[in-house]
């Protein structure tokens, strides 16, 4: 299975950091960002590494270069000057990714659950990792249902945590150009095609200068 860091996106709530440095490349601890996801997906055994680009790419190019040094093959989906969302960065990348399902995290997470598990799930069009609803996110997104499927709807919403698996024919519909995930989520989940877990263990999403901070100066059991 082949796996996708969204890395494209402006990082609005991190300037001025991000004026000159692209968000997956802002340290967190001892590490950038991104390199915590490399070095999950290479100790979970994935090999082929699909990156989009867009607000300061070619930083992140030049930083992961062919993947070699975490074991890993690294090809770029340049998205020029303008991210593209995720769904539409998606679609976009679809070339490079296949016709198989495919896992896709974002790059500013930093997340200890174990992706190996993932590599041979049995998906419809997607499958998504819910987590507890953290503070700066309390409404939260999909209801989980007790079979395992995920509704938009229900009184006991989980936030997504970034971390889904998704067939290409997901994508197949929607128009080149920018174009956000939740959306072409909630169709197919109005199909009943998207199945969803719950994760309990360490989820820190890097989204504000106080968050990474807090990461940077905390003594967090981060992932080696």
């Amino acid at each position: 299975m082949k796996a996708m860091i969204l890395a494209a996106g402006r990082g609005e709530r991190m300037r001025p950091l991000t004026d000159t440095t692209p968000k997956p490349l802002l340290q967190a601890g001892t590490k950038t960002l991104i390199e915590y996801s490399l070095e999950n997906l290479a100790g979970a055994g994935f090999t082929d590494i699909v990156i989009n680009l867009a607000h300061l790419g070619e930083q992140i190019r030049r930083f992961c270069g062919n993947g070699q040094r975490w074991g890993l093959h690294i090809a770029y989906s340049d998205e020029g000057d303008t991210a593209l969302e995720t769904a539409g960065g998606i679609r976009h990348a679809l070339p490079l990714l296949g016709d198989a399902p495919f896992l896709v995290v974002n790059a500013d997470v930093i997340c200890a659950y174990p992706l190996a598990q993932l590599r041979t799930k049995t998906i419809a069009l997607a499958h998504l990792v819910l987590i507890d609803n953290p503070a700066h996110h309390p409404q939260g997104d999909f209801q989980l249902n007790v079979d395992g499927s995920l509704t938009e709807t229900g009184g006991s919403k989980l936030t997504f945590s970034g971390i889904g698996i998704y067939h290409p024919a997901l994508f197949s519909d929607i128009p080149a150009g920018p174009y956000k995930l939740r959306p072409v989520l909630e169709q197919a989940m109005r199909q009943a095609q998207v199945s969803g877990e719950y994760y309990q263990g360490l989820w820190l999403d890097i989204g504000s200068p106080q968050r990474l901070a807090e990461v940077s100066a905390a003594d967090l059991k981060l992932p080696d």
